[in-house]
């Protein structure tokens, strides 16, 4: 594949999707992580000017942030940065629960409020709301339903993360981002990979395997089952909410 070619294509895919939505230009979420800086330059070529990155710190770590601030200035890009702890806080003062439970249903706000943040600016400029999900985590379900994948594009929806990686090479994101664990940022010390029970490029020959219907029989069978099953649970993430019909 020529990743070259494909950024121009992505970048202008992004510009048309802006253009037919008679939107003015892009806002998106700068965790830190390979797939938001790829996004990022994307978003960056396709609107130079119209573009707003998003740094969304919520009990996120120093080093996330200084690498989202690494790409900001390597690819001098229009910036906010916006503390959510308090808020985060507040809500488990109302809530009740300890801010600094695993528990999926408090780190799940963590996303949520981001995705609030997001779509605050996207009104307020006429920007759409640009997701940073990849083909391997979408068919995990490994995102956070009107959280992250709360979104109006997602531009690499359709590679994996062995083909982000790739892209990111062509970009120049910046090697420590590239080299670093994938993680969501959800507590200290998770990452994805431990969360997926998965290595991605294991997770991505699957993927790649399925697509072109060839067969997984070389796989691990309880790998294989765990990826299919995993892919039903989650189809509803990817889906409009059902509407009951009157018959």
């Amino acid at each position: 594949m020529d990743y070259e070619k494909l950024s121009i294509e992505i970048s202008n895919w992004i510009k048309r999707q802006v253009e037919d939505a008679n939107a003015k230009g892009v806002v998106f979420g700068l965790s830190g992580g390979v797939d938001s800086a790829v996004v990022a330059v994307l978003c960056k070529n396709a609107f130079p000017q119209e573009h707003l990155a998003l740094i969304l710190p919520c009990y996120s770590t120093k080093k996330d942030l200084d690498d989202a601030e690494l790409v900001v200035k390597k690819f001098s890009l229009n910036y906010k940065l916006v503390d959510l702890k308090e808020v985060f806080l507040s809500f488990g003062k109302i809530l009740d629960f300890d801010p600094q439970s695993k528990e999926l249903a408090v780190v799940n706000i963590k996303p949520r409020l981001r995705m609030i943040t997001l779509y605050y600016f996207a009104n307020k400029l006429n920007y759409l709301v640009v997701g940073t999900g990849n083909k391997s985590e979408l068919t995990m379900g490994y995102f956070t339903k009107y959280g992250d994948g709360g979104v109006d594009i997602i531009p690499i929806g359709d590679l994996t993360k062995t083909e982000v990686y790739k892209l990111a090479e062509v970009l120049r994101i910046p090697k420590r981002i590239i080299k670093k664990p994938p993680s969501a940022g959800l507590w200290v010390g998770q990452t994805d990979e431990d969360e997926m029970g998965i290595k991605y490029k294991q997770l991505d020959k699957i993927i790649s395997a399925m697509e072109e219907n060839k067969s997984l029989s070389k796989f691990n069978k309880n790998i294989v089952d765990k990826v299919l099953l995993k892919k039903k649970q989650n189809l509803h993430k990817l889906l409009p909410p059902k509407v009951f019909k009157i018959k």
